[in-house]
């Protein structure tokens, strides 16, 4: 048996087609190829990073998964955190999550907070079980009408 192990990088236009893969099969609002161009390659915040598995060997390497977070001084916001739906439930969002916590961490930002879809509960209870916690409702956040859930967490470590 062959072990695999676990990547999370920068994204670069390369890993664009794999992205917009998870996009599709992930969101009902989706961003659109240049939209993730304007993240890589214009907007000064945004840190655009990618999940990737490899063998042992890297002789195959695929990415499974994405996030886009943007940050403004003492605070960051999640715009986007997925993986592939056949891959889900495997730890992946969790170390994906993980790293964006640490980086904030070290980039000494206070609180992290992202909106999801209200009938979302698989994704509200994954920000619960990493922290985050509901602020507020935006009544008819997404172009469908439905309301967002505000969630925000302190970015602290604990050991």
């Amino acid at each position: 048996m062959e072990l695999l192990h676990v990547t999370v990088r920068e994204m670069e236009e390369k890993d664009l087609p794999a992205v917009l893969e998870v996009e599709d099969l992930c969101f009902k609002d989706k961003w659109t190829k240049e939209n993730f161009l304007y993240e890589l390659n214009e907007n000064p915040y945004s840190n655009p990073w990618v999940i990737e598995l490899g063998n042992t060997d890297e002789s195959v390497v695929s990415v499974v998964g994405f996030c886009v977070w943007w940050q403004t001084f003492d605070s960051a916001t999640i715009c986007q955190i997925a993986v592939h739906p056949y891959l889900q439930k495997r730890q992946l969002g969790s170390a994906m999550m993980d790293e964006i916590i640490n980086d904030c961490f070290a980039k000494r930002v206070q609180t992290l907070t992202l909106e999801v879809r209200a009938t979302n509960e698989k994704a509200i209870n994954f920000y619960k079980k990493h922290g985050f916690e509901t602020v507020t409702v935006k009544p008819h956040y997404y172009r469908d009408g439905e309301d967002a859930i505000y969630m925000m967490r302190k970015v602290d470590i604990t050991f």
